[in-house]
């Protein structure tokens, strides 16, 4: 293989350093002042110098969980990040010029949903009531929300999905690649791994013999904490390696502080399953899926409709089931008449990237 050289102009990547009121004393006690990356097509410096300049539509990319925007912006061995991949759009003339924005919402749980949660934070206000605001001001954009977009993949994709139904005065169009939906599927088959991983951390170790459960589970059929969750996430916060099996029970975690946060539970938010006999807890559960994409198409959909520009797809082989989700998420807004692009792919869930190169010319053409 040969290292890729580009033929053509690259344009910008510029960063800068934003300070979030929205962000402080948020309840992880993650950095409240972040840096986030901004691409600036090569066009944007042609029109330097005269009077105002070209003014240009406006992305966000919004990255899976465990990312962050600078992962979107560093060097790739062998294969384009997305400003490169933008560049190369926008050369081919696939693509109209714009901005993308790549912000960091990285938190103490591995990321967030972007959305609202009192257990990690108000990530769905930190991006539309002062990031928005802030790529406004500082750059030549056209600042309505017809001009400006989101789009991202599984945590990501889900994020963009539920601001197209929630914050739709803010976008005008998204893109949501193997974003979560149908958490029976996607989540609900997950758990037990993950109460594996937290049984590690009880107070108390197994011992064989008798066993009375019901002695064992106090506060468990509640959806609390008996400390386990608090030690495992101090163990990895005190930590530099963690395994698969670690990262996925963070990631169910993360999920938990954010569909079902709860400020008088222990951690700020309860879980969905009985620590020790692994029984789901409906009531909790029936939280998570007030959630769910696949539950909100009908109750927003005068949101989606208004939006210039909906694209969703998948992989058929995705490791984490989200293609039936995807397929069901289609179905509802077909169902309400709410015009969307709905395709799928020969792939998994990793590596998907190039998928891009349909989104980005769908988002530049609806936003235009």
């Amino acid at each position: 293989m040969t290292i890729k050289r580009t033929a053509w102009a690259a344009g910008r990547v510029v960063t800068l350093e934003h300070t979030s009121a929205i962000l402080a004393d948020n309840p992880l006690g993650d950095p409240h002042v972040r840096t986030l990356d901004v691409w600036l097509p090569p066009q944007y410096d042609q029109g330097a110098g005269r009077g105002r300049g070209r003014r240009f539509p406006v992305l966000f990319d919004l990255v899976g969980y465990a990312g962050s925007g600078k992962s979107h912006t560093n060097w790739r061995n062998f294969d384009e990040n997305v400003p490169e991949r933008a560049a190369r759009l926008v050369h081919d003339k696939k693509m109209r010029p714009c901005l993308i924005v790549f912000p960091d919402c990285f938190t103490a749980l591995g990321g967030n949903q972007y959305i609202n949660s009192s257990a990690i934070g108000r990530y769905a206000d930190y991006l539309t009531r002062e990031l928005i605001p802030c790529i406004d001001r500082e750059f030549r954009t056209r600042a309505s929300r017809d001009h400006r977009g989101c789009f991202g993949k599984s945590s990501g994709g889900y994020g963009a999905m539920l601001h197209g139904m929630k914050y739709a005065r803010y976008w005008g169009a998204i893109a949501n690649h193997s974003g979560d939906a149908y958490f029976d599927f996607i989540y609900r088959s997950d758990w037990p791994r993950t109460l594996n991983v937290l049984a590690s951390h009880r107070r108390r170790q197994r011992r064989a013999g008798l066993i009375k459960v019901d002695r064992e589970e106090s506060g468990a059929e509640e959806g609390l904490d008996d400390g386990r969750v608090a030690r495992f996430l101090e163990d990895i916060w005190n930590r530099s390696k963690l395994s698969n099996e670690e990262i996925h029970c963070l990631m169910n975690v993360a999920m938990a502080a954010s569909y079902d946060p709860d400020p008088d539970a222990p951690n700020g938010f309860r879980l969905p399953f009985n620590l020790e006999t692994g029984e789901i807890i409906p009531a909790r559960w029936r939280e998570w899926l007030k959630h769910d994409p696949i539950n909100l198409v009908r109750r927003f959909r005068n949101n989606l409709k208004s939006l210039r520009g909906i694209f969703i797809d998948c992989g058929w082989r995705d490791q984490y089931h989200i293609h039936y989700g995807s397929r069901i998420l289609s179905k509802r807004l077909r169902e309400v008449g709410i015009v969307h692009r709905y395709e799928e792919f020969p792939d998994n869930h990793s590596n998907i990237d190039y998928r891009m190169d349909i989104s980005l010319p769908f988002l530049s053409r609806a936003l235009r």
